[in-house]
C-alpha cells in the first residue's frame, strides 16, 4: 500500500455480498433508500417482454422505489434507489452537485497510455449508437482513475466518474487505449462478460456517513486469484488521492 494511503483513517463501510450473483437483489434497506445489486447482462429498463431491474426489485421492496441512476447492461454492481419522492429529490440534487461518490472496477487486456489520471471531454454521438470524446462543453464528462497490474497480462482500473453520461466509463477507457475487456462495442477483446463493475458508493445522508461496497462475483477474470488478491490489498476506494476538481 502506498505511504500516502497507509496513514489515512478507513471509513466504516458495509461490505456486502449478493445472495445470488446471477439475480438482482436489494442488499441494504434504510428509511429513505435501498442499495441494490444488478447482475451483468440484465437491462436496467424493460426490453420487450424482459422486465428491467426496477420491476424485478419491486417485489422485494416494502413500498415504491425511485431509480436515481442506471447501469449499462454489461455492468454489474451497486445502485442506489430512493424509497420516497422527497428523498429522490434530495438525492437527485446530491448527484447533480457531485456530493455522492461512485466507484467502479474494470479490467483491460491492454496497457493504458497513463497509469492514473483524468479523462475529460464532451460526449458526442458516434456511429451505430456509440459515443466518443470530443471538444466542447456539451454533455461534458469527467472520469478519474488509478490502475494496478495483476501480473497476468490484465490491468485493474479503479474509476470515479464525476458525471453520469451514457457509456462514460466505456468511452473513457477506450480513450486511454485500454478498452474494457469484453466490451467489444468499444474495441475490447471478447470475453465471458463485460468486465465493468459498480463497486462502491459513499455519501452523507441526514448527518451520517454511509459507505457500501460489493466485490464482483461473476466472470472468470473477476473470480481468479490474481484479481481477488489485488482487490484485497487495495485501500478503500475513497482513500485514494483523488484530484479535488469535482
Amino acid at each position: 500500500m502506498p505511504d500516502s494511503l497507509a496513514s489515512k483513517t478507513p471509513t466504516p463501510c458495509v461490505d456486502m455480498v449478493a445472495p445470488d450473483a446471477a439475480l438482482p437483489a436489494i442488499v441494504h434497506v434504510a428509511d429513505d433508500f435501498v442499495v441494490a445489486y444488478k447482475p451483468a447482462g440484465l437491462n436496467f429498463h424493460r426490453e420487450g417482454n424482459e422486465p428491467g431491474l426496477t420491476e424485478l426489485l419491486r417485489p422485494q421492496a416494502d413500498g415504491e422505489l425511485y431509480p436515481l441512476h442506471r447501469l449499462d447492461k454489461l455492468t454489474s454492481g451497486l445502485l442506489l434507489l430512493a424509497r420516497n419522492a422527497a428523498a429522490a429529490s434530495e438525492f437527485g440534487a446530491m448527484f447533480a452537485g457531485h456530493r455522492l461518490d461512485k466507484y467502479y472496477l474494470a479490467l483491460s487486456a491492454r496497457a493504458p497510455r497513463k497509469k492514473q489520471g483524468t479523462v475529460a471531454g464532451a460526449m458526442l454521438p458516434a456511429r451505430n449508437g456509440n459515443w466518443r470524446l470530443g471538444d466542447g462543453n456539451e454533455q461534458y464528462a469527467i472520469t478519474q482513475f488509478f490502475t494496478h497490474g495483476l501480473g497476468n497480462g490484465l490491468r485493474l482500473f479503479l474509476l470515479r466518474p464525476l458525471s453520469g453520461r451514457t457509456h462514460q466509463i466505456r468511452v473513457a477507457m477506450k480513450s486511454v487505449a485500454a478498452p474494457i475487456l469484453g466490451d467489444t462495442r468499444y474495441g475490447g477483446e471478447a470475453a465471458d462478460r463485460g468486465y465493468l463493475h459498480a463497486y462502491a458508493l459513499a455519501f452523507d445522508w441526514q448527518g451520517q456517513r454511509h459507505a457500501f461496497s460489493l466485490a464482483p462475483a461473476t466472470g472468470g477474470h473477476f473470480t481468479e486469484a490474481a484479481f481477488c488478491q489485488r482487490l484485497a490489498q487495495m485501500p478503500q476506494p475513497w482513500l485514494y488521492p483523488w484530484p479535488s476538481n469535482k
